[in-house]
């Protein structure tokens, strides 16, 4: 979850801890600590909306059929916006990714959806861990 935003407004992204849902203490601690390496990886910089949630789709649905389970999306950080009174960070692609995530058909697909270490992307890149099966 982004610094400042409360569970409902920063949608589906989890934070990694000792009692992440969905994962095991291990796999969370490794995740956490940038030392599982992504299976394989997506970058959507410079797509359009449209366009990434389709690649997105079918890239998660060609991951989960070869049986791999943490990949890597790439979203970029974004650019800082103001809204009303209150400067926000985060792009367009970074806040759709983890919504379209997180509503089905993209939902049944996945264990869960969280904050890339920053070796893998940081701010600009999330882990989805997917669910087991073909």
């Amino acid at each position: 979850m982004r610094p400042g935003l409360s569970a409902a407004a920063a949608g589906p992204v989890q934070a990694l801890g000792p009692s992440t849902p969905g994962l095991d203490r291990r796999t969370a601690e490794r995740l956490r600590r940038g030392k599982l390496a992504p299976q394989a990886r997506l970058d959507l910089h410079g797509v359009t909306l449209a366009r990434a949630h389709r690649l997105l789709e079918g890239f998660l649905r060609d991951a989960r059929g070869r049986g791999l389970r943490c990949v890597l999306v790439i979203t970029g950080k974004g650019r800082k916006r103001v809204e009303g009174w209150r400067e926000t960070e985060g792009g367009a692609l970074r806040d759709s990714v983890p919504r379209w995530i997180g509503t089905p058909p993209l939902s049944r697909l996945v264990v869960g959806i969280y904050p890339a270490h920053p070796r893998h992307g940081g701010g600009g890149a999330f882990y989805v861990y997917l669910k087991r099966g073909g």
